[in-house]
């Protein structure tokens, strides 16, 4: 499987750049205060469909032969992955079949299918419904689209660790939510390549440890799923991004999805913006790792001054996160 590589993900900003604005990173003093330390926000929300993947989707699609255009495409998604291949088919007249499992958000449901694409419900969870996809992909001839062990999706997910640290430079931390891991493992790309010194930090529910289990193992594990943050919903690991953040991840943290519900509120009172959860997964790690670094410090808070960035995965509705 192929590795993207920095150069990758600058030609996947110039591939990009032609349908997609850079989006805003805001700092705001009542989140600093709350976290300790300086915070930026990067508003992904500001996307056309509300979220980072659509990076990711168009520069796959833009560089489909002609065959695999005329074949089409199909994937699985909870929601903002088929938002996002549905958005880039529609862009470059390509049919696109999108598995969504039993009982997913409506809301975005309808959003991939008022994008043009066609919906596929099968399945309990995310991962039933990738399978179903797979087989489907393989008995029609369809071009699948795996939402994580895509190179393509990777590198064009990764642009947006490319503006941050061309807007913030000494950015020292940035924290991103994972679910199958490719915005982390984009983000891990560009950091470590512009920068090693810069952390990089993941964060998953604690309800669906997947990801989480196998970086801290290694290996490829499967584990539950009972989140309700369908942005982190996977029970499986991805093996792309897995490589990836075992190379590139500087530390991963889980954190329950009351914490997640909490952090919702949080950015509500803090920005004035409404996140989803696995948006609002960056502010809970931030503050489990303020409280960690009190307990170390007896009550000071670390003399290091951190930068932390909240990458956010995209929002319900069109609001900044």
């Amino acid at each position: 499987m192929v590795v993207p590589s920095f150069s990758d993900v600058l030609a996947a900003r110039e591939r990009i750049g032609r349908y997609l604005q850079p989006t805003a990173l805001h700092r705001y003093p009542a989140l600093d205060a709350l976290v300790g330390t300086e915070t930026w926000v990067k508003h992904e929300n500001h996307q056309p469909i509300c979220a980072f993947k659509i990076r990711g989707g168009i520069n796959l699609v833009a560089q489909l032969s002609e065959e695999e255009r005329r074949r089409g495409v199909i994937t699985a998604s909870t929601g903002n992955h088929g938002q996002s291949i549905a958005y880039a088919a529609r862009l470059f007249g390509v049919r696109a079949i999108v598995c969504v499992p039993e009982g997913a958000n409506p809301v975005k449901v309808n959003s991939i299918r008022g994008l043009g694409a066609e919906i596929v419900t099968h399945g309990v969870d995310f991962d039933e419904a990738r399978e179903h996809c797979a087989s489907l992909a393989e008995e029609h001839g369809y071009r699948y689209i795996h939402s994580g062990n895509e190179p393509d999706l990777i590198a064009g997910v990764g642009t947006q660790a490319l503006e941050i640290l061309e807007r913030q430079p000494d950015i020292e931390v940035i924290i991103v939510p994972v679910g199958g891991g490719s915005g982390a493992a984009g983000t891990c790309i560009v950091a470590k390549a512009i920068n090693p010194k810069i952390q990089v930090i993941g964060v998953q529910s604690a309800e669906a440890p997947a990801a989480y289990k196998s970086w801290k193992a290694r290996r490829f594990l499967e584990d539950r799923m009972g989140t309700i943050a369908e942005g982190l919903a996977t029970r499986v690991a991805f093996e792309l991004p897995q490589r990836i953040l075992w190379e590139n991840l500087d530390d991963f943290i889980l954190v329950p999805d009351a914490e997640l519900r909490t952090a919702v509120r949080l950015i509500i009172e803090t920005t004035r913006n409404l996140a989803e959860l696995a948006g609002a997964a960056s502010l809970a790690a931030a503050l489990r790792l303020k409280g960690a670094t009190r307990r170390e410090t007896g009550g000071a808070d670390s003399q290091r001054r951190q930068h932390h960035v909240s990458a956010t995965r995209g929002a319900a509705r069109r609001l900044t996160a």
